[in-house]
């Protein structure tokens, strides 16, 4: 950062926290709030979600990764090597979420429903010297048993157990990281199973899947160690008509068996925002894990970008009081651009849409509501637009000793030349 900037950015800082100040609004207390969130980053941008199992041939299940930008991590060195890049331009301290595809096994073949913590050793090891938390997520696609679509309410009882059999090993992978680590992994469950035309049974699958995710969590593990997820979905490619994982089975189904409800905000119809649910669903149920993505029409995951979609997610969880009771995390992975800075464009983006929600002068805007002034209150989140947020931001950035505005990108493109490029694919 140039002297110019080390003389700038204090300065603009003092301006922004003069203004906040006149609407009660105290920004250390709002940059000390958010050096405590953490988010939890998603492996899977780095090598676009291959992963290194052996013999695996890609992600399939529905899922798709476009682009052949040079510079892809091709091993664990290569994808921890670039997540460290990755965090050292990103503000604050965050966790990894990680694949049971991640696992290090020697090149062995090592089938999914015999994943043991051994072959994520490297991984905590790593977590540990950096200071991550990390998560946990079954990867119940891209294999042999997953290739008509359907895991844990497929019809065939043998495959189903071997899915039960892979959920709860990653259970138990998940309980080791939290384990060594001291901080609770999130174990999320994400499975494609549904139907590309309209089916006529909607209840056996959902019926299948409910006895499948029982099996699944009959084991009881501590959850100061791993806390249980699990992710519904609106349609997926080749799963347009029916999704046996939907909002409504999830939703009823944390509540019951009093697990996390994870809500990804590519998942849902386009006009829905994730945002609107927030308050409804933490009435109920135990709590929630977010993946933070930006859908593009039916395309769910695109680098999040600091939009109207981002903003209100990140406005209701302060508004609302969320924030202890919710896990934020990313999911997208886009080939077409420099994989390491999809990381930090999106992580520096919902951490800035964090911190404007946490400069709102909740208080005034509570009062002119209770008082009906309506009137008030829309004129002043309308000044609130204006309002020299990225001031505080960036001092933020500089205090957590990282880039100041659009000096990242230049430590990307050294590291590109230097690294990326002599990669091949």
């Amino acid at each position: 950062m140039s002297a110019t900037n080390e003389e700038y950015v204090p300065a603009a800082y003092e301006i922004a926290r003069e203004r906040y100040s006149d609407l009660g609004v105290d920004t250390e207390l709002a940059l000390a709030r958010l050096e405590q969130l953490s988010l939890s980053l998603h492996c899977w941008q780095g090598d676009d979600l291959r992963g290194f199992e052996a013999g695996a041939g890609g992600p399939g299940g529905g899922i798709a990764v476009i682009g052949e930008y040079p510079g892809r991590a091709r091993n664990p060195g290569e994808l921890r090597d670039d997540l460290d890049l990755a965090y050292s331009l990103v503000p604050g301290t965050h966790r990894l979420s990680l694949h049971s595809i991640y696992a290090e096994t020697g090149g062995r073949k090592v089938e999914r429903n015999d994943l043991l913590p051994e072959h994520f050793e490297s991984w905590v090891a790593w977590a540990k010297s950096k200071g991550h938390g990390l998560d946990m997520n079954p990867t119940c696609f891209g294999h042999p048993l997953a290739s008509d679509g359907f895991t844990l309410s497929n019809r065939d009882p043998g495959v189903r157990r071997f899915w039960i059999e892979h959920c709860a090993a990653c259970r138990r992978i998940g309980d080791y990281f939290g384990r060594e680590l001291g901080t609770a992994a999130v174990t999320n469950i994400w499975i494609p199973d549904g139907f590309k035309d309209t089916p006529v049974d909607r209840l056996g699958p959902r019926r299948r899947l409910l006895e499948s995710l029982d099996a699944v969590f009959v084991e009881e593990i501590d959850p100061s160690h791993n806390l249980d997820a699990v992710e519904p979905k609106l349609f997926g490619i080749g799963s347009e008509s029916y999704v046996a994982g939907s909002m409504e089975f999830y939703s009823s189904y944390a509540l019951t068996r009093n697990v996390l409800l994870t809500l990804d905000s590519g998942h849902f119809h386009p006009t829905e925002s994730i945002s609107d649910k927030f308050s409804s669903l933490l009435l109920f149920v135990k709590g929630l894990f977010l993946h933070v993505t930006r859908g593009i029409r039916w395309d769910s995951d695109h680098v999040v970008t600091y939009d109207d979609d981002l903003q209100a997610i990140m406005q209701e969880l302060v508004r609302g009081e969320a924030l202890e009771r919710v896990r934020i995390g990313l999911d997208y992975f886009d080939a077409s651009i420099n994989r390491v800075a999809a990381w930090v464009i999106g992580s520096r983006s919902a951490l800035r849409a964090l911190l404007a929600a946490l400069l709102e002068p909740l208080e005034m805007l509570r009062a002119l509501e209770a008082e009906g002034d309506l009137t008030g209150r829309l004129a002043l989140l309308e000044e609130l637009k204006a309002m020299p947020s990225e001031a505080v931001w960036d001092y933020f950035c500089m205090k957590q000793c990282v880039p100041v505005g659009m000096e990242y990108m230049n430590r990307i493109r050294n590291y590109e030349k230097s690294v990326l490029s002599n990669r091949g694919q």
